[in-house]
């Protein structure tokens, strides 16, 4: 075989390396790899003493918190079906190692107002867009309060997967401020992270 040829076919096995989906035979592996940065499904900021973290929760992750101990393939493949059709981030906000209510307001007045901005207004502070500028809609968002007993705020965001938005190299999201004082706090979220996200073996 030519040098040429051996350098092409080289490449070849690298790029097909590089796309082939990753799986996980259990979700304690697939959060280890999801949560080293280097992987590219998790980013952290550090904004005025406060910790903003964004991670792409893959689809497997939801379809594993729903299963029974017993299921089947197909119970498997029903749950994915399910919930491909979004896409899921996590954000955790903190300061201190306290949730943001734990660590922000100064008194009754601001935090009845925060309780209420993360409970009902977060759809109007958290957006993810294109480069060309498209919005995704917010199809919902948890927020579990955990009255002090967890050291971060944690939020889950669901939006549509659409193949015209993951068209894009990036996903844009950005976190308006929410009287910390941060500003607005912006992230990058490769779609091919997205379109390759691993999987959990069933």
């Amino acid at each position: 075989m030519k040098l040429p040829q051996i350098v092409l076919l080289l490449l070849a096995i690298i790029v097909s390396n590089s796309c082939t989906r990753k799986t996980f035979s259990s979700k304690e592996e697939l959060w280890g790899y999801l949560r080293n940065q280097d992987h590219g499904y998790v980013q952290s900021k550090n904004v005025n003493g406060y910790d903003f973290t964004l991670l792409y929760k893959p689809t497997d992750l939801l379809v594993d918190q729903e299963l029974g101990n017993t299921f089947t393939k197909e119970d498997v493949e029903k749950l994915r079906e399910k919930y491909k059709k979004y896409i899921y981030f996590t954000l955790s906000m903190s300061r201190d190692n306290k949730e943001l209510l734990s660590a922000t307001p100064k008194n009754r007045q601001e935090f009845g107002a925060m309780v209420n901005e993360l409970a009902f207004g977060m759809g109007e502070k958290v957006h993810v867009f294109t480069s060309k500028k498209d919005t995704l809609t917010l199809l919902d968002y948890v927020y579990p309060r955990m009255y002090g007993m967890s050291k971060s705020t944690d939020m889950l965001f669901v939006y549509p997967r659409d193949k015209k938005y993951l068209q894009d190299d990036y996903l844009n999201i950005t976190v308006e401020d929410l009287g910390t004082y941060t500003g607005e706090v912006k992230f990058k979220i490769p779609t091919k992270k997205i379109k390759n996200e691993p999987k959990l073996n069933f």
